[in-house]
């Protein structure tokens, strides 16, 4: 790997969006009506998506429109819809425990896609971060459902697939309207779903609508702005284990915000999601 001289503000920055996406769970719990998940993941691309079209004033041309939808489906429409799934389904620390496979698949995915040497570290990082996750968010009387298990790891796979192939595949322009062509194209996806396969939504509230401008513009338009920017600079693996940052911030939320405990098996588990990431940025630096 060859020195990159920016690597750690380029890490810092990447971060951001998955401390944002942290948030998710609890704006899905507590803001958006419960039971339409398709509804909600198309409601937080397609208007996020058009808008940065409208900034950026330029459609994918030739190969890169149906590779656009490819990656829209894998980040956005498919992974989206199996996270609400999930998180409807399924306690947050249980979705989130099921979803902290994806930086181990990642690892995977870029030896098989771009060549990317194994490195033991990084092995070790992720299944540390996977335990750091389960003593952060799972509890004692935790409740499993197969289908929103499924779901997780369902949505692991696809998110995996799109952090790599986001960055095999670079098309020549800005992170901005690489953003612009997925979010869109992820939205076009699941608009016939929602309509199809969900009842009407029910007239939102302030609420309601607040929570999809948060999840659209801050928690979408800009963090994967972010994210791709990331994707083109650092490896893949070292960015995919950002994402235990996620459920870090959603526990610390449900702490600052709803009231709940923080116990001494959580903060354990906090310093181990912090170790396990420090460990996989560690392993991209070069000998």
């Amino acid at each position: 790997m060859k020195k990159n001289p920016t690597f750690a503000a380029d890490v810092l920055v990447t971060a951001l969006a998955p401390v944002i996406w942290g948030t998710t769970y609890f704006v899905t719990t507590e803001f958006l009506p419960q039971g339409y998940p398709l509804h909600v993941a198309m409601l937080r691309a397609l208007p996020a998506g058009i808008l940065l079209l409208l900034i950026v004033h330029r459609l994918p041309q030739g190969i890169w429109w149906h590779r656009s939808f490819i990656l829209g489906a894998l980040n956005f429409a498919f992974f989206w819809a199996m996270l609400f799934v999930s998180a409807y389904r399924l306690p947050g620390g249980v979705a989130a425990t099921v979803g902290a496979v994806q930086p181990l698949i990642v690892i995977g995915l870029s030896r098989l896609f771009l060549a990317t040497q194994i490195r033991p570290l990084a092995i070790a990082a992720g299944f540390l971060g996977i335990a750091g996750v389960a003593l952060l968010v799972l509890t004692p009387g935790a409740v499993l459902d197969g289908v929103g298990i499924a779901a997780g790891l369902a949505g692991a796979v696809s998110m995996a697939f799109g952090t790599v192939l986001s960055r095999k595949w670079r098309p020549p322009v800005s992170n901005l309207t690489f953003t612009a062509w997925q979010l869109t194209a992820g939205g076009i996806l699941l608009l016939p779903l929602a309509y199809l396969l969900e009842p009407a939504l029910p007239t939102p509230s302030a609420a309601n609508i607040l929570g999809i401008a948060y999840l659209g513009l801050i928690g979408a338009a800009l963090t994967y702005v972010l994210w791709f920017r990331g994707l083109a600079r650092i490896e893949p693996s070292a960015a995919a284990s950002l994402g235990f940052l996620s459920p870090v911030v959603a526990t610390l939320l449900g702490w600052l915000a709803l009231g709940q405990s923080l116990t001494p098996a959580q903060i354990a588990g906090f310093m181990a999601v912090l170790f396990s990431i420090w460990l996989s940025q560690r392993s991209q630096l070069p000998k």
